[in-house]
């Protein structure tokens, strides 16, 4: 046995990650740039939505809901697989962006711990595809390796051998 097998028993053992709902966090995120957005372009007053800000934001919660990805999904806006359609989700990326900017000087804390979840998305999300080139890097070699070992022609060690036995 030894020393880090000995190391390893005395140290606690790792818990796996602990996934968090972040559903109602991000829906309370939406429903505030979607309000500042609204105020500042459509001009909507007593805080109310306009009819297209209300259609978009009800079209995005409904969707939220049904996520696939459950509580593990990322952020609406870094998400892989958006389920609100191509023109809805130009729309949701215009009008969340728009509405960042207007939370800034309202609630930075807020709008800076969203945009930090969405760069972790998106780190995560690049991390994925370089793990996935490197593979397919790594079975690419294989495969040649394969076809260039099929392809070269016996030893000759043996048929010299041979000769030796015949002299």
């Amino acid at each position: 046995m030894s020393i880090l097998d000995k190391i390893k028993k005395i140290l606690p053992k790792r818990k796996p990650p602990e996934f968090k709902n972040n559903v109602p966090k991000e829906r309370e995120n939406i429903r505030k740039a979607f309000g500042a957005y609204c105020k500042a372009n459509h001009e909507s007053k007593d805080g109310k939505l306009c009819p297209k800000c209300t259609a978009l934001l009800t079209t995005v919660m409904l969707k939220i809901q049904r996520c696939p990805y459950g509580i593990r999904k990322s952020v609406c806006e870094t998400c892989e697989t958006p389920c609100f359609g191509e023109e809805a989700t130009k729309e949701f990326s215009k009008t969340m962006e728009g509405g960042r900017k207007k939370l800034l000087l309202s609630s930075p804390m807020m709008t800076v711990k969203h945009k930090i979840a969405g760069l972790g998305a998106k780190y995560a999300k690049i991390q994925r595809q370089k793990d996935y080139t490197e593979k397919q890097k790594e079975n690419e070699e294989k495969a040649k390796s394969k076809i260039a070992n099929a392809f070269r022609s016996p030893k000759k060690s043996k048929s010299k051998s041979k000769k030796k036995k015949k002299k």
